[in-house]
């Protein structure tokens, strides 16, 4: 059976294999035969995807996590709120397309004279982004006026791309609205990842419904390339997101309940309603012993380039930013 590729929109694919969300429904994982792009079939309904982006998602409390998640996670947006300030040289007009919360751009503000807007949808998070002072929010999507020809100095999408169902239009908005020499950071889930190959359709990153398609990192430079950008930067070894990946997704491997300590740690009361207790304080002991050893794993994989994430950072044709690639 074949479906559409939502990248390059053409009927040529095949079955990888099957996966089932945190919802109970299952999709079949395709694999264009073209562009590489894996993509979740049927496309998820109006209704799943209205589900899986429920308050639940962006956590009922004050924040997405528990406080102490909260403050490790803001360390990591801070560091990628200095790579951007450095690549900038500390001014600029900035775009964070899905920016959560707001904080990565509450911190970049206060790296340097920066003019931050940020683009979020309807919900809780973007609710808690328009706390933050001097934000310029957008709440939607992209669309083609909102900003001027060659207007942004950098645009970054932080595991963004793969919630897009539109990406190939919105990255051609990108390369207009970015002037020449303008930064373009992008993460998202490596499908090429060991991860990936090893845990198929219980690995923590596919997040089913939400993440609608996953490129190779190497076929998404080529696109990026084709466009008129760059590769000047490339991060696969990645704290935040890799050794979770492997830890929730052995467990979701030797469970029905997929995602089960992930949604602990947002205190999903209501997805995590009949769950043993003994069973979630097994799976805590279980993180915080074996954390270290999968540190080591994604530093192993990173130096293959086979890690569970990959940050991508792009310059577009015309200007003069330095390579960071060596």
């Amino acid at each position: 059976m074949t479906a559409n590729c939502p990248y390059c929109h053409l009927h040529n694919s095949r079955l990888a294999y099957r996966t089932t969300d945190t919802a109970g429904d299952t999709f079949d994982v395709q694999e264009c035969n073209l562009c590489g792009t894996f993509f979740l079939s049927p496309a998820p309904s109006k209704d799943q995807l209205e589900a899986a982006y429920d308050d639940t998602y962006y956590g009922e409390r004050e924040d997405k996590f528990n406080p102490l998640v909260e403050r490790v996670l803001d360390g990591f947006r801070k560091k990628r709120a200095r790579l951007v300030a450095h690549l900038l040289k500390g001014h600029g007009r900035v775009l964070d397309i899905g920016c959560g919360n707001g904080r990565f751009l509450a911190t970049l503000n206060g790296l340097g004279d920066f003019e931050i807007h940020g683009i979020e949808m309807p919900g809780k998070a973007a609710k808690r982004a328009m706390a933050v002072p001097g934000l310029n929010l957008k709440t939607g999507v992209l669309e083609p006026g909102d900003f001027p020809p060659a207007s942004l100095d950098a645009m970054t999408l932080f595991h963004v791309v793969e919630h897009l169902p539109n990406p190939s239009e919105v990255l051609d908005m990108m390369t207009g609205m970015l002037k020449p020499g303008g930064i373009a950071v992008v993460s998202f889930p490596n499908i090429a990842s060991r991860q990936a190959r090893w845990f198929k359709g219980k690995w923590l990153h596919l997040d089913p419904p939400r993440h609608l398609w996953l490129m190779p990192p190497d076929g998404f430079v080529q696109v990026m390339r084709e466009r008129g950008f760059r590769l000047i930067g490339r991060t696969d070894f990645s704290i935040e997101y890799n050794p979770f990946g492997y830890q929730q997704s052995l467990l979701n491997a030797i469970q029905s309940k997929r995602e089960a300590l992930y949604e602990f740690m947002k205190d999903n009361r209501r997805y995590l309603e009949g769950y043993p207790r003994f069973w979630l304080q097994v799976q805590k002991w279980f993180y915080l012993a074996t954390f270290p050893l999968f540190i080591l794993m994604d530093a192993w994989d990173a130096l293959f380039r086979k890690s569970g994430t990959v940050q991508l950072v792009f310059a577009r044709e015309g200007g003069n930013t330095t390579d960071m690639t060596g």
